[in-house]
C-alpha cells in the first residue's frame, strides 16, 4: 500500500471512530472535488456547496458502510450525485415521461466535439442547459452511468434517458457551435 493510501486510510478509520479532527482532513482532502461534482448538477455555486457539505454529513454518518472495494473518492462521489439529485427532487424538478409508442428517435452516439473546445467549456455549457438534459447528459457523459442506472436514480424510464440525453446533446452541439463562432474559431 502507499504512503498516500496509508494515510488516507489511518483519517478513514479514526473518521469511523468519530474523530472530528480526522473529519476535518478527510473534508479538506475532497471538498474541492466533491463540490465540481455537485456544481455539474446545481444551478449555483451555494447550492452545489449546501449539497456538498450535506454529502459530507451523510457520508460521516454513513462511513462504517465503507468497505474499500472502491476508492474512498469514487464512494463518496456517488453520494454527492445523489445527494445533488435528491436536491433537484426536492425542488420538484418534473422530468416528463414520454409515451413510448408515439415516440420514435435515433440516439447518435458517433458524437464529436472539437479539440478546441476545452472541457471546461462543454460542462459551462452543459449546465446552461434545461435541468431535464443538464442532469441525464451530466450522468451519462460525465460519470459514465448507463441508461438503466439513470432511469432508477430519476424515476424515469430508460426511453425518456434516451430522449433526454439525445435533445440534450443536440442543445448542447448548438451552444459549443454558438460558442466556437463567439470566439473565432
Amino acid at each position: 500500500m502507499s504512503q498516500t493510501k496509508q494515510i488516507h486510510h489511518s483519517i478513514i478509520q479514526r473518521c469511523k471512530k468519530n474523530d472530528a479532527k480526522a473529519q476535518m482532513e478527510l473534508y479538506n482532502l475532497y471538498c474541492k472535488a466533491m463540490f465540481l461534482v455537485a456544481r455539474r448538477y446545481m444551478k449555483d455555486d451555494l447550492a452545489a456547496e449546501d449539497v456538498m457539505q450535506d454529502a459530507f454529513i451523510k457520508a460521516f454518518k454513513k462511513i462504517d458502510t465503507y468497505r474499500g472495494e472502491v476508492t474512498f473518492g469514487s464512494w463518496l462521489k456517488r453520494i454527492v450525485i445523489n445527494q445533488s439529485i435528491d436536491e433537484l427532487k426536492k425542488k420538484r424538478l418534473e422530468l416528463v415521461s414520454i409515451n413510448e409508442e408515439t415516440h420514435q428517435f435515433a440516439e447518435n452516439d458517433d458524437w464529436e466535439v472539437e479539440d478546441s473546445i476545452s472541457m471546461q467549456q462543454i460542462v459551462g455549457c452543459i449546465r446552461q442547459l434545461k435541468e431535464k438534459y443538464k442532469v441525464v447528459l451530466s450522468l451519462y457523459l460525465l460519470e459514465g452511468y448507463d441508461h438503466q442506472e439513470i432511469s432508477q436514480v430519476l424515476g424515469i424510464t430508460e426511453v425518456t434517458s434516451r430522449t433526454h440525453l439525445m435533445r440534450g446533446k443536440k442543445k448542447l452541439q448548438e451552444q459549443l457551435k454558438q460558442l466556437r463562432y463567439a470566439e473565432g474559431y
